[in-house]
């Protein structure tokens, strides 16, 4: 797509303004764990593939914006779907779980059917993952609303199992926690399907995904992935309304502290 000389501009604005949010927010509250009442965030849902030829450009949006806002309440999450799979590769990060969750959203944004790759910001708008423009508004709506609540997070890890326990002080009733073991960084060299040859870089990728009734506090256990290493990883939670989508709190936690 071709932009003009004003929609460059007005799109360099718009990631300052995501930035200078961030910072702000970021200053108020030093501890990486916290979203404390108030504050506000962004999580970023893209549903992607490596069997899909448009999802490159998506995958390098969700890395920009890793990169350029470091200290942002920007919770990013890559969901590989397995609906591509069929297509001649099979992506080793798909997960039927991802495509299941996708589908909630269909259900609950009014939806024609499953795409890829799309973005779904603080489960309230979605539009396609490669749109800088349309991600950048959304993420900036989404830092102009407070959270409901704050959740804390712990961790320890026994075996290949990491125990999580979290605490969420805000109204639990109607709402589900989900906690999702993050993988910062991968690439995968392509050998067939849509994007033969390439090599593809991710970041953010979901490898497991827990969800229960919130509760002001619980433990949970995750299966962590085969060569788990916690410097390259990361937990993520955050808590959802289970009849319109709507995610009302979030934090993330490093695993090698």
């Amino acid at each position: 797509m071709e932009f003009t000389k004003q929609n460059r501009i007005a799109k360099t604005v718009a990631l300052s303004f995501v930035l200078g949010i961030a910072s702000c927010t970021q200053a108020q509250n030093s501890n990486p764990s916290d979203s404390a009442p108030g504050k506000a965030f962004a999580v970023v849902e893209l549903f992607t593939s490596e069997g899909c030829s448009s999802c490159p450009p998506a995958d390098k949006l969700i890395e920009q914006l890793q990169e350029e806002n470091p200290n942002a309440p920007l919770y990013i999450l890559a969901y590989h779907v397995d609906y591509w799979d069929h297509q001649g590769w099979k992506d080793r990060f798909s997960n039927r779980a991802y495509s299941s969750r996708q589908q909630q959203y269909v259900n609950w944004l009014n939806l024609t059917s499953l795409y890829t790759p799309q973005i779904v910001v603080n489960g309230q708008s979605e539009n396609t993952g490669s749109d800088e423009g349309a991600t950048v508004q959304a993420i900036n709506n989404a830092l102009s609303h407070h959270s409901q609540g704050n959740i804390s997070l712990s961790t320890s890890k026994k075996n290949d199992v990491l125990e999580v326990s979290y605490q969420f002080n805000g109204d639990p009733k109607g709402n589900s926690i989900l906690l999702a073991l993050v993988q910062k960084k991968a690439e995968s060299n392509v050998t067939a399907g849509e994007n033969t040859g390439r090599r593809l870089p991710h970041v953010q990728i979901v490898r497991a995904l827990q969800a229960e009734d919130t509760r002001s506090q619980h433990s949970l256990q995750i299966k962590t992935p085969d060569g788990y290493k916690p410097e390259g990883y990361e937990l993520i939670a955050f808590v959802q309304n289970k009849k319109t989508g709507k995610i009302i709190a979030a934090a993330k936690s490093d695993l090698d502290q």
